[in-house]
């Protein structure tokens, strides 16, 4: 199938989690992800379980649809290969410190007079001229200082990491959009770009879209961080039998689930009847919804919730979700034959373009690729900032289309 980005080289130097996701989501999109590695190869490569040395699962889950060279671009002939294959990129990502850029050739001044139209993008932990720039940064050194171990210890009274690697997979959200931004700039002027994209303030900004709430006003704001999110009751009720997940949310869906409940009183309790009341009384409206949702079985509650149109869902365990009956009927998880691994059981894309969604391609090996990319011997040249203007939209998109907006 065509995919949008086909056609796009992108090297990418990054490791871990934060790098390796917006380059695959990237590759899943069409583009030639050619994933720049070590001698000893990414870390992620030795992390958890695995069948072969250098594959372990964790691995598998950020690296698919890439290709692999090693290069040690702490050789002058390492360095020399890596300028050739930028040549012929359209964009190169890279997680290495600041202070080591130049040295091992890796700068944007380096790179933009080898292919003037390059995007060059840096995924840092920090902007370099803040007061941490330059600072080393993972996952739960953001998580705590952006605030989330702080929420966590609010709502449960004890600090905490969510588990998941939140920071990573979100700052690579951030950085493949970003990336993706820049290339459909450079379709309409043929000019590369650097792109800096840093962990704490992206999640700053990630996390503040509802917590900054009433600090938005000037003067006299009001208190950090949006009362819904710290309700104590706000998490999986407690019916019956068990966990369910229930959120009347509009007028309409509580004034029926009074009504389903007998309870008149609250239907016309002036805490409750409008959003604005609601939100300023939410503890004690989830703490009488944990009291009627106690009193009966959680499938009575789904079929209220379905019957009412109110959202609701069964809370499911993480091993149980290969069975859900929408991701099987959608044939979410897939299984396919990897060259080396054997037979692999992946989750989908979930994206679909023209209702299709993009196949999954196997993660490489450690260097797997080498012969087939740098045989080649490519120049240094790459194409001039004109060339790239002519050829690149057809590759990416149809620029008449991004300048004429549809008038119906």
């Amino acid at each position: 199938m065509a995919l949008p980005l086909s056609g796009l080289r992108i090297l990418d130097l990054t490791t871990v989690g934060f790098g390796p996701y917006a380059s695959q989501i990237m590759g899943e999109q069409g583009a030639d992800i050619i994933k720049i590695e070590t001698p000893e190869g990414d870390s992620t490569r030795y992390t958890g379980p695995s069948r072969h040395h250098g594959m372990s699962g964790m691995f598998l889950g950020f690296n698919r649809n890439k290709r692999s060279v090693v290069l040690d671009l702490s050789t002058e002939a390492g360095r020399a290969e890596f300028h050739r294959l930028v040549a012929t990129a359209d964009a190169v990502m890279h997680n290495v410190r600041t202070q080591k850029l130049a040295k091992l050739g890796l700068d944007y001044p380096t790179l933009q007079a080898i292919n003037p139209s390059i995007v060059y993008a840096a995924l840092k932990g920090f902007h370099d001229d803040g007061a941490y720039g330059g600072k080393p940064a993972y996952d739960d050194i953001i998580q705590g200082m952006i605030g989330i171990a702080d929420l966590t210890e609010r709502t449960t009274g004890e600090a905490r990491y969510l588990p998941t690697v939140i920071a990573d997979k979100t700052c690579g959200l951030f950085a493949a959009q970003a990336i993706t931004a820049a290339l459909c700039g450079r379709a309409r002027t043929g000019e590369g770009c650097s792109v800096d994209v840093p962990m704490f303030e992206s999640m700053v900004s990630f996390l503040m879209v509802e917590h900054w709430s009433g600090r938005h006003f000037r003067p006299d704001p009001e208190e950090y961080a949006y009362a819904r999110m710290l309700a104590p009751w706000r998490r999986p009720y407690r019916a019956l039998d068990g966990n369910v997940c229930f959120m009347p949310y509009h007028d309409a869906h509580w004034q029926r689930f009074w009504r389903e409940c007998s309870r008149t009183d609250m239907a016309a309790d002036p805490r409750f009847t409008t959003m604005k009341a609601r939100t300023e009384n939410i503890a004690a409206l989830y703490g009488i919804l944990q009291d009627e949702l106690a009193q009966k079985p959680v499938a009575h509650w789904l079929e209220v919730a379905e019957r009412l149109e109110i959202p609701a869902a069964q809370v499911m365990k993480i091993e149980d979700l290969e069975k859900d009956p929408h991701l099987s009927s959608i044939g979410f998880f897939k299984t396919f034959e990897h060259p080396t691994e054997g037979p692999l059981r992946m989750p989908g894309i979930g994206v679909r373009f023209n209702g299709q969604e993009p196949p999954i391609g196997p993660q490489p090996t450690l260097g797997q690729h080498n012969a087939e990319i740098l045989s080649a011997r490519l120049p240094i040249a790459g194409p001039t900032p004109s060339e790239r203007k002519a050829s690149f939209p057809s590759r990416l998109s149809n620029t008449s289309r991004l300048q004429k907006p549809n008038k119906h």
